[in-house]
């Protein structure tokens, strides 16, 4: 396994293609907007050599024989499931931002036991190869991006009848030894700290959609392929000389992107589904499963620690005794608690796949990332509730440090007798940070339309919901003779 200094070192070595502010970036490990991103990603390989957190942050994979870290794990039990969250509960805890690798983590769980079933109704050889390439991520401990979002366009025509062809990535030409293609992937997270690009569809596809169907992978710096840096609220800030207390997180951070792919060629060994548009849904399904489990996990964590500093808050504002405060804050818990144990849930219900690794039950999954569209809003809400007003309208702190009104900084915002003007600031600032500046992209937005919008939870909930199972046990119960019942015919379907 890498450490750390061995994944920031494996980047610098990397020709990565990044754009930001209408300019190509130079040194995309360094620049100071993105670097906090990479520390979270970093993170993840530090906690990997801790031998007290050994158990969650890695695994024994039998496709190498070696212990590797988890985050490149394929699932073996509904312990691995389990630990899996507990995993992402304690990254959200120590970096209070997103660290970037469950979306690989959960494309390559998804693509596995997907490729496996296409082998066994078609023939193809594409579980082989991705047993192959599993192997090169395991004994390298790769980061990867696992890339599903396509622009979409005009989200109401399909991918083929789309004006513009490249608003779903595509494949664009087939060769004896591999594919072209060409099309963007939006909203992706951690991209430009990643060492690979894993893609795959983003909807279920039709016949005449087949071109659309595509799986692969390529380097992150493969020729053609390059990445427009995503705005965050108050990303600026990180640019400031000596910032610090205003960034709220000054380490940690995480980003989006837009990755284009400009006519890449990708080898044969390195794709994973062409054209079979059958199965395009099943992996689209399953991957948005793993990442709605993901979500009971990462953002629990952060949720874990917005909850620590709007308590922060309340002692630097002079009323943790407050009866409505102590209420505010164990709301919070609880809320943040029932995350947790959707993504538990889940993950104990998990079953074995064809493929031999495990997936989480989908509609608890749902129900997880349901809970996730709603739950961190409130949580944001109550933390800004108890932190107050000083949160948006406090100085800088550049007035803080000022030799002319440094002191009246220091004497007007005060809180609590015998409390530090300049501490307070430091939790008003992380606060601020989570809810409203850089880290809320991941905290608010992304809980509602990462892993899907609110509504395709709801559309999945309808279907494995088994509602016609829950029908029949009311009917048992009420002694319902259903011979009794003659109910008018349903229109037939137009």
């Amino acid at each position: 396994m890498m450490t750390a200094e061995e994944y920031i070192k494996s980047l610098q070595k990397m020709d990565l293609k990044v754009y930001m502010f209408g300019e190509r970036v130079k040194d995309p490990v360094n620049h100071p907007i993105i670097r906090p991103s990479l520390n979270s990603v970093a993170m993840t390989y530090e906690l990997a050599q801790k031998k007290e957190y050994e158990d969650l942050m890695t695994a024994y994979s039998p496709l190498i024989g070696e212990r590797i870290n988890r985050f490149c794990h394929l699932h073996q039990s509904t312990d691995d499931l389990i630990k899996k969250v507990k995993m992402q509960r304690l990254m959200g805890q120590k970096t209070a931002a997103c660290f970037q690798r469950c979306v690989g983590m959960d494309a390559f769980n998804a693509i596995w036991s997907t490729t496996y079933e296409m082998d066994q109704a078609l023939g193809t050889d594409y579980h082989k190869r991705f047993t192959e390439y599993m192997k090169y991520v395991q004994k390298n401990d790769l980061t990867v991006d696992g890339a599903m979002t396509d622009p979409k366009g005009d989200r109401s025509l399909s991918p083929s009848q789309q004006e513009d062809p490249d608003l779903f990535v595509h494949i664009v030409e087939v060769r004896p030894d591999g594919i072209v293609v060409r099309g963007a992937k939006a909203h992706q997270t951690g991209t430009i700290n990643s060492h690979e690009h894993l893609v795959m569809p983003t909807i279920a596809m039709k016949e005449e959609d087949k071109d659309y169907a595509v799986s692969f992978a390529v380097p992150s710096d493969a020729k053609g392929v390059f990445m427009i840096y995503g705005r965050q609220s108050c990303d600026t800030r990180k640019m400031e000389p000596d910032a610090e207390i205003d960034l709220g997180n000054s380490q940690f951070g995480g980003h989006e992107a837009l990755v284009v792919f400009d006519n890449v060629f990708v080898p044969n060994e390195r794709v994973f589904m062409c054209k079979e548009y059958q199965f395009a849904g099943m992996m689209v399904e399953r991957f948005a499963g793993y990442h709605r489990q993901s979500y009971g996990g990462c953002k629990v964590g952060v949720g874990d620690v917005l909850i620590g500093a709007a308590a922060l808050a309340a002692d630097y504002n002079g009323v943790p005794k407050a009866s409505h405060i102590k209420d505010k804050l164990i709301e919070m818990i609880h809320l943040n608690e029932t995350l947790y144990a959707c993504g538990i849930a889940c993950s104990a219900e998990g079953v074995k796949m064809p493929a031999g690794n495990y997936q989480i039950d989908l509609l608890l999954a749902n129900v997880c990332k349901q809970n996730v569209t709603r739950f961190p809003y409130e949580i944001a809400r109550l933390a800004e509730d108890i932190a107050g007003g000083l949160m948006v309208t406090m100085p800088s702190q550049q007035d803080l440090r000022s030799p002319e009104i440094g002191s009246y900084v220091e004497k007007y915002f005060r809180g609590a007798t015998g409390s530090s003007t300049e501490n307070r600031m430091r939790v008003l600032r992380l606060i601020e940070n989570l809810c409203l500046g850089t880290a809320a992209v991941g905290y608010r937005t992304e809980s509602l339309h990462g892993a899907g919008s609110p509504q395709a939870q709801r559309i999945m909930i309808a279907r494995q919901g088994n509602l016609e199972a829950k029908k029949e046990l009311a009917r048992k119960i009420a002694k319902v003779d259903v011979s009794k019942d003659h109910w008018p015919a349903k229109p037939a379907k137009k």
